[in-house]
């Protein structure tokens, strides 16, 4: 037997019902930050309890240490990763769940199996080790160090800021040095040179990339049968991709295990490169067939080359950058341990764990938002376009080291990505004149028109270089601070 207001019973608790699950669906979204704190926090508490278990003397400071490092581990992996996978998902070579598991799997290998033995101690000759009075004074200036770059990384990314960790960390060892030794213990030849990588990065990086973006159109993209010159191109491209690579790795992956000339890398590149031509060559050729002579078939030709670009960029940034979250936790250890300021020390093996943990865990906690920044809201790009971002920065590395100067691999992805998006920029508007001035006046587009299609965003340029600039004094600032708060806890 029903009853006259069953439906309208049923319907109300229907409504009721997606109230509730309305209700559960916004508190987990406003929630799940939450999540990735609370496991952020595992992870330093996680690394603390390692050190004091460990080490012989479960110092109070080597504990105090090991939670910081692993804290600037996770600030790398949500800031540092997304310059590698950033154009892979935005030109949607990868997904973001894809692009993040291989990430984390090429971060943690670079960093245990060519992550380096020795680390300068204090980053490079920044700061004069025969400065410091005490061993205890190196070692609580390095913390600062460490608080302060971890601190300023999680600022910029906090505001979408893509920054190089690198310069954080020396702008920390700057700051706590100066505050503990003075200003005259600072090595400010170093310094000017860091600053000059500034300018130089990103410019390089800019220019290669769009260079190589112009060749890309000349060689395939303006032929009259696209895929025809891709069959040739694209295979000669890989080559040079491989090559490129190969000597990248050599340089950036191994620096901190061997010292690597750029003739000696160029070296090893050239019979990569060649054969990484002669293993595309089948494969593109197999790809192109039947494809249809458009540009949606000339990304696909690049898809697979982006995607083994972003993993070897991965795998050389865990090899090289992990030092910025461990050298200066390495260096209280070697401290510690020996009782002296040793001008060079060995990383443990559990160092070494908690840079490439804590990057990993970084980058699948907090890294999708800058990934997400850096590959679909600077310019829209394409394989094509990633494809020349990637290259560009192994051919700038290679470049820069060569000409003796130092570079940033964030400031050059970073650079290569606005060059892709103001060569575009300016191909658009060159064609756009030239489509004028066959038209009658009456039917040409404003200049202002023109002006206002804009191909990279401007707000996002002004922030980056906005954080790129104020990286170093900031850091050094917040190591001065740090330092004095903790030589006044001690």
């Amino acid at each position: 037997m029903s009853y006259p207001d069953e439906g309208y019973r049923w319907k109300t608790l229907d409504t009721d019902l997606n109230r509730v699950t309305r209700l559960e669906s916004a508190t987990m979204f406003v929630s799940r930050p939450l999540v990735g704190v609370g496991v952020s926090l595992v992870v330093i508490a996680l690394a603390a309890l390692a050190a004091g278990i460990v080490t012989a003397s479960g110092s109070l400071l080597v504990v105090v240490a090991a939670a910081f490092g692993a804290y600037m581990a996770l600030n790398i992996g949500a800031n540092d990763v997304a310059n590698n996978m950033g154009p892979a998902v935005g030109a949607r070579a990868l997904p973001m769940a894809g692009a993040i598991a291989l990430a984390a799997l090429c971060e943690s290998a670079g960093a245990l199996l060519a992550g380096g033995d020795v680390v300068d101690t204090i980053s490079r000759g920044i700061v004069a080790r025969d400065s410091f009075a005490d061993p205890g004074a190196f070692m609580l200036a390095m913390l600062a160090a460490l608080v302060a770059a971890a601190i300023w990384v999680n600022l910029a990314t906090w505001i979408g800021a893509p920054v190089s960790t690198t310069h954080a960390v020396v702008g920390g060892v700057l700051g706590a040095g100066a505050a503990a030794a003075g200003l005259g213990a600072v090595a400010w030849p170093t310094m000017a040179a860091i600053a000059a990588s500034w300018v130089i990065s990103p410019l390089m990086g800019g220019a290669i990339a769009a260079a190589v973006l112009a060749l890309v159109n000349a060689l395939v993209v303006r032929r009259p049968d696209r895929i025809a010159a891709a069959r040739t191109w694209v295979p000669v491209l890989i080559g040079v991709m491989g090559g490129a690579f190969a000597a990248y790795l050599a340089l950036k992956g191994l620096s901190h295990v061997m010292t690597v000339a750029p003739a000696t890398a160029l070296s090893l590149g050239l019979p990569a490169g060649l054969l990484a031509a002669l293993a595309a060559r089948p494969y593109i050729r197999a790809r192109a067939r039947d494809l249809p002579d458009d540009e949606a078939s000339l990304n696909a030709l690049f898809r697979l080359p982006l995607v083994v670009s972003a993993a070897l960029l991965s795998f050389a940034h865990g090899a090289n950058d992990v030092a910025n979250a461990v050298g200066p936790l390495a260096a209280i250890v070697g401290t510690e341990a020996s009782g002296d300021v040793a001008a060079v020390v060995t990383i443990p093996l559990w160092v070494m764990l908690i840079g490439a943990v804590g990057i990993s865990f970084g980058l699948v906690l907090f890294g999708p938002k800058l990934i997400r920044m850096v590959g679909n809201q600077i310019t829209k790009l394409n394989p094509m376009r990633a494809y020349c971002v990637a290259l560009s920065a192994a051919v700038t590395v290679i470049a820069a080291s060569w000409a003796g100067l130092p570079v940033s691999s964030t400031h050059i992805a970073i650079g290569g990505i606005f060059g892709v998006g103001f060569f575009r920029e300016w191909e658009a508007e060159h064609r756009a004149r030239a489509i004028d001035r066959a038209r009658p006046p009456a039917s040409r587009i404003a200049r202002e028109e023109r002006r206002r299609r804009k191909l990279v965003r401007r707000s996002h340029f002004l922030t980056i270089v906005a954080a790129w600039l104020v990286t170093v004094p900031a850091a050094a600032l917040l190591a001065a601070a740090a330092s004095l708060v903790l030589r006044w806890i001690a």
